[in-house]
Order: C-alpha cells, then structure tokens, then sequence
C-alpha cells in the first residue's frame, strides 16, 4: 500500500514540477535556471513542513513527502544545470554557476528550517 501512495504523490509531483519550472522559466530570457531554484525552495519548504507535522499519519507523509516532494524537487536537474552554467565561460560560468549552488543550498535549507517552524507551531 505505501509503494502506491508514494507512486501517486509522485504522479502528482513531478508534472508539477514541470509545468511550474516552466511557467518560471518562461517569463524570462535568463540563462539561469530560476525555475528549478524555485521548484527546489518550494519543495524544501513543504518538506520541513510534513517532517515537522505532529502526529502526521505514516500514509500521509508517504503520499505528500515521499512521494509529491520526491517527484516535485530534483537533484538531477540542479547537478547538470550547474554544470552546464559552469560551462559558459571561464570566469562568468563559474560565477553563475557558483551562486546557483549557494542559493540552492541556502535559500533550500532556510526553507526547510521555516517550513518546521511553521508546522511545529502549536
């Protein structure tokens, strides 16, 4: 039964991880990938929400944790776009590439931080 529960949440999770990513990407020229920035926040911060939630039943954060956020968020997309960012020039690809790391990293784990809090709050 869980398997089936983590299936549908991805079912779920990962067009929307697609469709949102380009609703983003689309509303500018950049070359740095917004979208899966944003995807990727968003995704840490309904995590650290379910993780936090008191009492939540195991099925719950099977369907919206494991599965919803697995499929929504990825790490794949985040590893080859920066490389491909660090591959557009010496200087400037590293740069670019380098902020897309530390803002995923930062803004992914405030996140999560805030969406516990939230959840954890009586």
């Amino acid at each position: 039964m869980t398997v089936l529960l983590v299936f549908a949440g991805g079912a779920v999770g990962a067009p929307s991880r697609y469709l949102l990513d380009r609703a983003i990407q689309s509303r500018h020229g950049w070359r740095f990938p917004i979208g899966t920035l944003a995807v990727n926040v968003l995704g840490c911060l309904l995590l650290g929400a379910i993780a936090e939630a008191a009492g939540a039943p195991a099925w719950v954060v099977a369907l919206l944790g494991t599965g919803f956020c697995g499929g929504f968020t990825t790490f794949s997309t985040f590893a080859v776009e920066s490389v491909e960012l660090a591959a557009q020039g010496h200087l400037r690809g590293a740069l670019r590439a380098g902020v897309y790391v530390g803002l995923s990293l930062a803004l992914g784990l405030g996140a999560a931080a805030v969406g516990s809090a939230l959840a954890g709050v009586p």
